[in-house]
């Protein structure tokens, strides 16, 4: 694992396309037993270097109930976009989508390293997409056609604020859900 995290954060490969350069953010071991899927970092979490390290990251915690020490135990806790670097902004605003490079690169020899994962949280489109096929969000986050291996989410934006208004099931079965499938994973 330790080879394949130095080639991951020393990865290239779309450096061209990448307004603020390379810089692979993940975290990861061996004995990860809840795996995060997420879409790219954001530029807070390109600065800084830790993943989930601005406001979705905060609402994501909170959807756990997880303080950060827990949430950044990355002997327990793994943290795997679906592309590794900031991939920049569209011209009519908001994050561009992860780069398409990243996943089929590295996402296989990442999971087979990690043989001890319970539980992967597929968090936001691009996500479920890759490892749930099509569908919409909102039917596969309800659905949860992944189960027990993934288990699927919105993105935490402030975009979900609305959305999860409009789907009021989703704080009152889907969170539940999601609590006692992570701690399950996590004893």
């Amino acid at each position: 694992m330790k080879d394949l995290l130095e080639q991951v954060r020393a990865c290239r490969v779309c450096e061209a396309h990448l307004p603020l350069g390379p810089r692979p953010v993940v975290r990861l071991s061996p004995s990860v037993r809840l795996l995060l899927i997420g879409q790219a970092p954001g530029t807070k979490v390109h600065a800084s270097g830790t993943p989930w390290d601005d406001a979705s990251g905060e609402r994501l915690r909170a959807w756990l109930n997880m303080a950060p020490a827990e949430f950044y135990d990355e002997t327990r806790i793994g943290i795997m976009p679906m592309g590794f670097c900031y991939p920049g902004v569209l011209p009519q605003g908001g994050d561009r989508p992860p780069r398409p490079e990243c996943a089929p690169l590295w996402h296989a020899p990442l999971l087979a390293a990690m043989p001890q994962i319970r539980l992967t949280l597929l968090i936001g489109g691009y996500a479920l997409t890759q490892y749930l096929g099509r569908g919409t969000m909102t039917e596969q986050v309800r659905m949860q056609p992944g189960l027990p291996r993934f288990l699927a989410l919105p993105h935490p934006s402030w975009r979900t604020v609305g959305w999860a208004a409009k789907n009021p099931w989703f704080e009152a079965e889907t969170l539940p859900r999601l609590r006692g499938a992570v701690s399950a994973a996590l004893r």
